[in-house]
């Protein structure tokens, strides 16, 4: 039987998020790597992902066509399909697409509203669910389940690592992402600047202090980790990584999107059967 694989994205956790928690769960997976987004923001990051796209190194001296061979050729072990044929990727340029055809029970599960169900980025998946609570991997890791009958796909998207990086009992400023920005657009452009939110920069005590919590909240998954990986059959494949990273005031950038700075695509990658 093929292994059952899960993909976790931990949203815009920065690489040096990662390196500064205490993550002995993830530990057990893998030895982690500094890898690239291929996006700065969510949705995008996202499509490349789930072209088979996973964050890429940064090789000096060679082709990039061959970084693509060498990384597309992974999927063979990790999948356990030896006779795994890449031109089934074409023309759809779908993983999710690959693994159905392979009779794999595709599920994601996401965070985030800008990969909401009516998007483009549902296809091909058997299940998809925007879940109700921006961070909820806590009810995500309850409800995976293995059944005997076909190998299953997980997608993961947690929200907990994305901003205002929120765990109980934390108050922390609100600043609208991409949707939001979306469905207050009427608004402002009929206001004009009469209703817009507050926009004064954070100081660098503050960039601390959020970066600090992103670090907590990847603790945080850390924990539920545990609980996942006792629910996986040993066939389990796993990726934790991240769609981009984050800027906490370096060069005075704060978040990601529209913003050109290697903390804005510096994610951690890490995989392996379950342990």
């Amino acid at each position: 039987m093929p292994n059952h694989f899960v993909y976790i994205i931990m949203d815009s956790c920065r690489y040096d998020s990662y390196q500064a928690a205490s993550t002995p769960n993830m530990d057990k997976l893998g030895l982690s790597e500094r890898r690239y987004s291929y996006a700065s923001w969510t949705s995008p990051s996202h499509y490349a992902l789930l072209m088979g796209m996973v964050p890429h190194t940064s090789p000096r001296g060679v082709f990039a066509s061959e970084v693509y061979k060498k990384e597309f050729a992974k999927w063979v072990d990790r999948l356990g399909i030896p006779n795994l044929s890449f031109k089934t990727f074409v023309p759809q340029l779908s993983l999710p697409k690959v693994l159905k055809d392979q009779g794999y029970q595709t599920i994601a599960r996401v965070s985030l509203p800008v990969l909401n169900q009516f998007t483009s980025i549902n296809k091909y998946f058997d299940e998809f669910v925007l879940m109700a609570n921006h961070n909820d991997f806590a009810t995500m890791v309850s409800e995976i389940e293995f059944p005997d009958q076909n190998p299953r796909f997980y997608f993961l998207n947690l929200g907990e690592t994305h901003y205002p990086y929120m765990l109980e009992g934390e108050d922390l400023p609100h600043i609208s992402g991409v949707h939001g920005v979306f469905n207050k657009m009427d608004e402002f452009l009929l206001h004009g600047n009469k209703q817009k939110e507050d926009t004064s920069f954070f100081d660098q005590e503050e960039m601390q202090r959020l970066h600090k919590q992103q670090i907590k909240c990847v603790e945080y998954i850390d924990d539920l980790l545990g609980t996942l990986f006792s629910k996986c059959p040993p066939n389990t494949h796993i990726i934790v990584t991240a769609d981009h990273g984050e800027l906490f005031g370096e060069d005075g950038y704060f978040g990601h999107g529209p913003v050109m700075h290697e903390k804005c695509f510096e994610v951690p990658f890490l995989e392996g059967l379950r342990p």
